[in-house]
């Protein structure tokens, strides 16, 4: 071979060299596992990715320079979790960004060792994650999803709905250990009010449309939809049987309004992944999480959907829309 096709040769082979594997000689490249219990498919869970991705990003971690993100979706499945809980372990990542209460739970079942990031957490006490919300001991640190209680939301279904009478709490029973800290309010508010209150318990679609006809079969019935991975997961159908049946309902977050639940009232749920960011730049600098304080969230938004009110003859007062901080029409 000429000495020039061999200079030539050379040349090329450096430039094919992978830029990742050039940055690493220079660059220490730190690994973080993100396991989240939506489909990949779910707008709102790859919404909450992004932000973590975008702040993380605005902190000085970028991935494909020096950091990496393993990214797994369990779907809401049970037995997908546990999976892939134990395969984001084995990956010994510098820590794991964990989305709810499910995946924690799993994660926290394999490793007391590698830090854990939870980003919407309703008990963390309750669930056992950790010893206090000030000093949280363990592993884990983080997120709570909602300080919203039941006895809230029943107030402003009350006020855009005055009739309503009869109110169901939804819930996934799988969700009973934390379901308490909602329902416990909301029965002392439909007592004050009232109200009658009934529990709702639902596992699948089939168990959704029988409690919203049962509720819509008589007169003045309304219905809270409590959060969880399930009923969050599942807001087009909860929204969309509402709306066909009539039923005056409130949701814990603003996604519901935007595809037609009548209102809502919570937290940015979004908000909680940029300060999970926060959280994970933090750890990866030498932070502990079992000295990071757990953090509840303190701004909330009032969602209408004067649309939704309209289609079921409300007449939303003046005063409920001057408060809302965004009126869909």
């Amino acid at each position: 071979m000429k000495r020039r096709e061999l200079i030539t040769l050379l040349g090329g082979a450096a430039a094919a060299w992978p830029l990742a594997a050039r940055a690493q000689q220079g660059v220490a490249v730190r690994r973080i596992g993100v396991l989240m219990g939506w489909p990949e498919s779910d707008a709102v869970a790859r919404a909450q990715v992004a932000a973590f991705r975008t702040d993380l990003q605005g902190l000085g971690w970028t991935e494909g320079r020096n950091i990496r993100l393993d990214y797994r979706w369990a779907e809401l499945n049970a037995e997908a979790m546990q999976r892939f809980a134990k395969e984001l372990i084995a990956l010994k990542p510098d820590l794991i960004l964990s989305q709810t209460t499910p995946s924690t739970a799993a994660l926290l079942q394999h490793t007391r060792t590698i830090p854990v990031v939870f980003a919407l957490v309703s008990d963390p006490i309750g669930s056992g994650f950790v010893a206090s919300l000030a000093r949280p001991g363990g592993n884990a640190t983080g997120f709570v999803a909602t300080e919203v209680q039941g006895g809230k939301w029943l107030e402003l279904l009350k006020e855009i709905a005055p009739r309503v009478t009869r109110v169901a709490a939804m819930f996934n029973p799988a969700a009973a250990p934390y379901v308490e800290i909602y329902m416990s309010p909301f029965k002392t508010a439909a007592q004050s009010l009232g109200v009658e209150e009934s529990p709702a318990p639902v596992q699948d679609t089939s168990e959704i449309e029988s409690v919203v006809s049962a509720l819509a079969r008589e007169p003045n019935g309304g219905l809270i939809v409590l959060p969880d991975s399930f009923t969050l997961a599942r807001r087009v159908e909860i929204t969309s049987l509402a709306a066909r049946y009539r039923l005056p309902a409130i949701y814990p977050y603003g996604f519901f309004a935007e595809v037609g639940g009548l209102l809502s009232y919570g937290n940015d749920l979004n908000e909680n992944f940029r300060h999970a960011a926060t959280y994970a730049d933090r750890i990866l600098r030498g932070a502990k999480p079992s000295e990071l304080p757990v953090q509840a969230p303190v701004k909330f938004e009032l969602v209408i959907n004067l649309k939704t009110a309209k289609a079921l003859g409300l007449d939303v007062p003046p005063l409920l829309q001057q408060r809302a901080d965004e009126v869909i029409e």
